[in-house]
């Protein structure tokens, strides 16, 4: 994760560090060619030779030695970037992310040449005001620089590259917008990136414990609230859902709880995040394929803690509780079996079909539980919860399903905003029949067909009137759509900078009104 400083210069020619980037839109003839002075003929010169055109992701290496026509240069390199079709870069949302993948590029180009201090001339666009330019492109060059190497040895004698040191950004004028801009998305995407580090944790390490640690850690630094539920605490308060999944285990599980509650917030919104360290299926075991992967079925818990962080650090004036259910999923001699029937926090009973479909069992207790604990005026969970979203929606949209159209659209628009796109799936009166038990309440699954809006289905039952999204993010919590600032494989983060750029544009009072 880049530990760089970030900071504004302005002066471009002046810049003696290893890399200066330039952005060029893709153009059909070279006199078309619009980018900055320093290297249009340069630029211009590779357009004839049919070596850069402006394409998006496409690059340029420029050296400025004596002789080359850039001598007014004092940086050890030039970098020019292809942003593409300004036709195309018609749509905020889509704009937005041009800039975070431009700047996910860029620290690809800074890892290949190995680049400590970086200065990118920010581009221009009518869609974006400079901020949010800056904002786009300092969050994709954060989460483009991430690399987990916690558990590497060196494997050669070549230099090590340990990311980037100094990132500048010059204006095109003195706007300071660019600062503000560049400190959002430097505080969104460092979040994102430590919910990574958390999923990239083997599962012997980050434990329900290791979530405790990390809650009241943040507490401590940035004076937020912190409860942490011990199995004592689950038991006196009649937490079943928990306890249940928590029975085949040799680690206690934890409630734990992050409160960011000013004085004078307007109002309170509930973050729920599913915390299963490993999910091994219990009794009703996975197949052995692919199940190390299962270590990242704790990131939703992952998202809402880190999305915590920003909020620490922005302090708005609305209230936000994070809780994450923490446990793992083991099929221990006294593991919960199937057929079994538990009883959750609100006093729903369940009967336990089948013990893989354990996160819906420990959000329930959670839900119900911080619902009657805070009194939000809404809740979102986000989980890595059903195969099902997945073959629905493969890895590029999370399924979003929820009992209150504001709330909904206001997550929608945040997903937009962030590069992480929800679609959304209905509920209703069919779907619940669907987890209709004959010997308790409701049952934890719902048959093969719509298992990701049974498993929504499911959780409904426990918030009550309370506005309510869910957000399964089993198809996009790993192997999610490859972009430059998103590894192939391996965690992406995915919610923590959704469930920021939601609380950070969020209507007040919107929850009240009728729809």
């Amino acid at each position: 994760m880049t530990t760089a400083q970030f900071k504004v210069d302005d002066n471009v020619a002046g810049f003696q560090g290893d890399l200066l980037v330039f952005c060029v839109n893709q153009a059909e003839t070279k006199e078309k060619i619009v980018c900055h002075h320093l290297v249009e003929n340069q630029v211009r010169a590779a357009f004839d030779l049919g070596d850069f055109s402006g394409k998006e992701g496409q690059t340029l290496v420029l050296y400025p030695f004596s002789g080359t026509g850039l001598t007014d240069v004092r940086a050890a390199r030039i970098l020019v970037l292809g942003l593409g079709d300004p036709s195309d870069q018609t749509e905020p949302g889509g704009v937005r992310d041009l800039f975070r993948r431009a700047g996910g590029t860029i620290a690809r180009q800074c890892e290949a040449l190995k680049v400590a201090t970086l200065m990118v001339a920010l581009p221009e666009t009518s869609f974006l005001d400079p901020g949010q330019t800056a904002e786009c492109l300092v969050e994709g060059i954060c989460l483009g620089d991430y690399r987990f190497v916690k558990y590497k040895q060196a494997q050669s004698k070549e230099r090590e590259y340990s990311g980037l040191q100094q990132v500048c950004l010059a204006r095109v004028n003195t706007d300071p917008a660019v600062e503000t801009g560049m400190g959002l998305g430097r505080r969104a995407a460092l979040a994102a990136c430590e919910a990574r580090n958390m999923a990239n944790e083997p599962a012997n390490a980050w434990t329900a414990s290791a979530f405790a640690a990390f809650a009241q850690a943040l507490a401590k630094t940035h004076s937020l609230g912190c409860r942490i539920l011990e199995k004592s605490d689950m038991e006196r308060l009649g937490m079943g859902g928990i306890l249940a999944v928590n029975q085949g285990s040799g680690e206690p599980p934890k409630l734990v709880v992050l409160e960011y509650l000013p004085e004078q917030r307007s109002e309170t919104l509930l973050l729920v995040g599913k915390g299963v360290t490993f999910d091994s299926g219990g009794i009703s075991l996975k197949p052995a394929p692919g199940m190390e992967k299962m270590k990242y079925d704790m990131c939703g818990g992952a998202a809402v803690l880190c999305a915590m962080q920003a909020v620490a650090e922005e302090r708005p004036d609305v209230g936000v509780v994070a809780i994450v259910p923490a446990t793992d999923n083991l099929a221990g001699g006294l593991a919960v079996k199937p057929g079994d029937v538990i009883r959750h926090f609100n006093g729903k009973t369940a009967e336990i079909v089948n013990t893989d479909a354990e996160g819906r069992m420990i959000l329930a207790d959670a839900l119900a539980w911080g619902i009657d604990a805070y009194h939000p005026c809404c809740v979102v969970d986000i989980a890595t919860l059903t195969g099902a979203v997945v073959m629905g929606l493969g890895h590029h949209y999370s399924g979003l399903m929820a009992n209150n159209e504001t709330l909904a659209r206001c997550l929608e628009q945040a997903g937009e905003r962030a590069g992480e796109p929800l679609w959304r799936l209905p509920l209703g009166k069919a779907y619940a029949k669907q987890i209709e038990s004959k010997v308790a309440d409701i049952r934890n699954i719902g048959g093969k067909s719509a298992g990701a809006i049974t498993a929504a289905a499911y959780l409904e039952n426990f918030v009550g009137d309370t506005p309510w999204a869910h957000m399964d993010i089993a198809g996009t919590a790993w192997d999610f759509t490859e972009k430059s600032y998103v590894a192939k494989e391996g965690p992406s983060g995915i919610g923590v900078r959704t469930l920021v750029a939601l609380i950070r544009t969020w209507p007040k009072g919107a929850m009240a009104q009728p729809l």
